[in-house]
């Protein structure tokens, strides 16, 4: 099968985003063949994801002073810090109609498997975790989303950290840090890795491109030419970016969903246990686990990790952490369970008595233009 590639660089989160929907709805109406767009944003823009409230995300205040660009992506997810360092990854594929939203997660793994052997082909090993990350023994290197146009088209979004400035993003991020210290710079880094790290050398976009493209070329038996937007799609790209992308309503528009978050502290025998819990609506966005006990590293990214988009239901999270015991059960021998499973039990039930609204409706990441959520 023939692809398109499409590479560019240093482009605006406007055009970047309307770009990615232009094509696909155009394959989504037949007017086009599958497209791989590899692609950089200007140093920096701020997305958030489909169902996110800017404010809650986002320092919008150091945004604006840093002249940082604000944006809404049409995929689901949480929010991302783009620049030249990142390498933006789309997607673009007519849809089928057994892709119900029932197999996000399964699209996702599919679609994760051309950055993992482009990943591979550098010695990087990367795997696909969890709903929609991909990492590297443990640490995550790249996110997934998933956009389904009315058109019948599926855009799959990626952003590959090749570098990344941490300091920088956890001021342009919300984070449940009081403060952004030293100390926090060096538990998110714990966290996250990128392509640079991995390899130790300093591999330009243009390589990265390359391999990216390549590990797309083996995993999905295609073959790529090298294309640039039609003069159609040039036309609709502007269109959309001045009418939607660009305009304060769509970035800035309020969900139904809104974050809470809470907070519990608790003395053990081991040391002290810090955890400070997202709720949004039903759903436990995000889980930090800090404080002076001992334990792997690796470990505890395991728990956090385990934690993102996941049920508020107090059996399923005790199925969880008694999952990741057992599998861990040497690195977390100095974090005990009983303590964990109580405070996080107290956070949960803090963000709840914070959280301004509740929704029936979970976040996700594979979305449609009606504004329905599916996981």
């Amino acid at each position: 099968m023939h692809w398109r590639l499409i590479c560019d660089e240093n482009v605006s989160a406007s055009f970047g985003l309307a770009a990615d929907e232009v094509l696909t709805k155009h394959i989504g109406q037949g007017k086009s063949i599958p497209v791989l767009r590899l692609y950089s944003y200007k140093n920096y823009s701020a997305l958030v994801g489909r169902f996110q409230e800017v404010e809650s995300e986002l320092n919008v205040d150091f945004c604006r002073k840093k002249e940082i660009a604000i944006n809404r992506r049409p995929t689901g997810g949480g929010a991302i810090f783009m620049g030249e360092d990142q390498l933006g990854i789309a997607m673009c594929i007519p849809g089928k109609s057994d892709d119900n939203y029932g197999r996000a997660r399964e699209l996702m793994g599919h679609f994760s498997e051309g950055i993992i052997n482009g990943l591979n082909s550098i010695g990087v090993p990367a795997q696909f975790r969890r709903k929609n990350d991909i990492e590297v023994n443990g640490k995550k290197i790249a996110g997934l989303g998933i956009y389904r146009d009315n058109s019948g088209g599926l855009l799959f979004h990626s952003s590959l950290l090749v570098d990344m400035d941490i300091e920088m993003m956890l001021n342009v991020l919300n984070t449940p840090f009081e403060k952004i210290s030293d100390k926090e710079v060096d538990t998110v880094s714990k966290r996250i890795t990128t392509v640079f790290k991995e390899t130790n050398s300093h591999i330009n976009m243009a390589e990265m491109r390359k391999c990216i493209a390549g590990g797309f070329k083996s995993s999905l038996n295609i073959s790529l030419s090298e294309s640039s937007f039609a003069e159609t799609e040039k036309r609709e790209i502007a269109i959309l970016e001045k009418e939607k992308y660009a305009q304060q309503d769509w970035i800035y528009q309020t969900p139904q969903v809104k974050d809470a978050i809470g907070t519990a502290k608790l003395k053990t025998e081991k040391g002290l246990l810090d955890i400070r819990l997202t709720l949004a609506g039903q759903q436990i966005k995000a889980l930090f686990i800090r404080g002076d006990f001992f334990a792997g590293e690796n470990a505890v990214a395991d728990l956090e990790g385990s934690f993102r988009w996941h049920s508020t239901n107090q059996q399923k999270i005790e199925l969880t952490l008694d999952k990741v015991y057992k599998l861990r059960k040497n690195e977390l021998a100095s974090l005990p369970l009983g303590a964990l499973k109580k405070a996080i039990t107290l956070a949960l039930n803090r963000a709840r008595v914070l959280e301004k609204k509740q929704s029936s409706e979970p976040y996700g990441c594979f979305v449609t233009p009606g504004g329905r959520v599916h996981v």
